[in-house]
């Protein structure tokens, strides 16, 4: 697995890798509806692009495949951090948080969590 900065040709992959991870992954702790006001598929992509790029964002790699990202601002506000359903329990999710973590050198990270498998 390959860490690597967010490029804008990855917003449409990771909206879609967002949608089909919440539908999946937290089926089982959510209603239908609930998991359709939190990821519609109907993602915004430019609005989306804009706080990527604004934020330090990063893109996780495997075989060519984006499989997970995370992103958070210079404040220390960790605002989404998610992998896809097919790679879940791999440590993806804690090799893009340390990223994550380095890069703005807080000593307060926050974050708004769902459950938290």
């Amino acid at each position: 697995m390959v860490i690597r900065r967010y490029d804008s040709s990855d917003c449409k992959y990771l909206a879609e890798l967002f949608y089909e991870t919440v539908h999946t992954v937290n089926a089982k702790d959510y209603t239908k509806e609930q998991l359709d006001v939190w990821a519609s598929g109907h993602v915004d992509l430019e609005k989306w692009n804009k706080t990527f790029s604004e934020h330090f964002t990063v893109s996780a790699v495997e075989d060519n495949k984006l499989v997970g990202f995370g992103d958070i601002d210079e404040t220390g506000y960790l605002d989404r951090l998610y992998v896809h359903k097919d790679y879940q329990r791999r440590g993806i999710a804690s090799a893009l948080c340390e990223e994550l973590e380095h890069a703005v050198q807080r000593d307060k990270i926050t974050v708004h969590t769902s459950d938290v498998v």
